[in-house]
């Protein structure tokens, strides 16, 4: 058993949270039962979460993208309303890490996702995101199936760079329109969750390749790595919840 503030402060630490100016609210927003045994996770705050998190014996819930938003109305409505009663039902704490988590060197999105793809991060990229080195050039097709087998998820490619793939910039999430900028970077390939319409035509003009594979789907690293690295620090349970989203 731990002290929910003991885990929060750590997860606060861990992740620099005070780095990221958030519009959406770092660390926790839901103050649920003081003491945890067991954390579940999630990339996205929904009810079926919550409820889950619940019947999966949790006392806090981590997810990536939490409650409270400033480009939302300040309005608790029947999706706001509903999310609450399962967190009260539960008496479940919610804590929630955005932009800290994508951009963390270890345990952020782009970080795990890059070294998935191959790529040794050595750099950022456009603030949260990763550019690095594959350690051997590849072609898009081994790009893709590297993409595939670490995701899960079949990318949207626009195949419209070099033959031969060196240096990748990765921004998890939404991050379409930033290809403009990794291909001012020299980068070979760009890789991201949401494609952003302009893409297509900006890849082809600027000869770069564009992998975008779903913003879900490119952001369960973190959450699964900082709840991994909780239930280890504080000796709890954990359990990822998978609410699979094609977007």
């Amino acid at each position: 058993m731990a002290r929910r503030d003991d885990i929060v402060a750590f997860a606060n630490e861990l992740l620099e949270v005070e780095r990221f100016p958030e519009y959406g609210l770092p660390g926790l927003q839901v103050v649920g039962a003081e003491d945890v045994t067991k954390v579940a996770g999630g990339v996205s705050s929904s009810r079926e979460l919550f409820e889950r998190a619940r019947s999966a014996g949790a006392q806090l819930v981590l997810v990536h993208h939490g409650l409270f938003w400033r480009n939302e109305p300040l309005l608790v409505d029947r999706r706001l309303k509903g999310r609450l009663q399962a967190l009260f039902a539960g008496e479940l704490s919610l804590v929630a890490y955005h932009l800290a988590l994508d951009a963390h060197r270890e345990l952020g999105n782009n970080a795990l996702l890059a070294r998935r793809l191959g790529i040794e991060p050595d750099t950022m990229f456009s603030e949260i995101g990763v550019g690095g080195t594959l350690s051997e050039p590849v072609a898009i097709e081994e790009l893709t199936r590297r993409f595939h087998e670490a995701s899960g998820s079949d990318p949207l490619v626009f195949g419209e760079g070099p033959p031969s793939i060196e240096r990748v910039a990765v921004v998890t999430g939404r991050g379409g329109d930033r290809v403009i900028h990794a291909a001012h970077e020299r980068y070979d390939a760009f890789v991201t969750g949401e494609p952003d319409e302009p893409a297509l035509h900006s890849a082809r003009e600027l000869g770069i390749h564009f992998l975008a594979g779903g913003h879900y789907a490119t952001e369960t690293f973190g959450v699964r790595a900082l709840g991994e690295r909780l239930a280890d620090e504080f000796g709890i349970e954990w359990e990822f919840l998978d609410l699979p989203n094609p977007v």
